[in-house]
């Protein structure tokens, strides 16, 4: 293995400082941004969660509700047959 693709270990407590403080700032920016980003995802994932939750709940509720009246319909149970003629 060559050493051409060897990255040393990064020091960022102050002796023997690898980074200078501007690459040490764009680091904590950047971090920050990567934060805002994470939390904004899990806003938006929370959301989709209970978007979906009352979509079920919607579609559950008018399929209880359809079952329900489909149950309750008497209209054939007075059914009588006819009479069939015999010729």
């Amino acid at each position: 293995m060559g050493d051409s693709n060897y990255n040393p270990k990064v020091n960022s407590s102050g002796q023997d400082p690898v980074l200078k403080q501007a690459e040490l700032d764009y680091m904590k920016i950047i971090e920050q941004k990567n934060r805002e980003r994470v939390q904004k995802l899990k806003q938006i994932s929370r959301k989709n969660r209970i978007t979906g939750l009352a979509i079920g709940a919607g579609v559950l509720s008018i399929y209880a509700y359809s079952i329900l009246a489909v149950k309750q319909e008497t209209f054939l149970d007075d059914f009588e047959e006819p009479t069939k003629v015999q010729q």
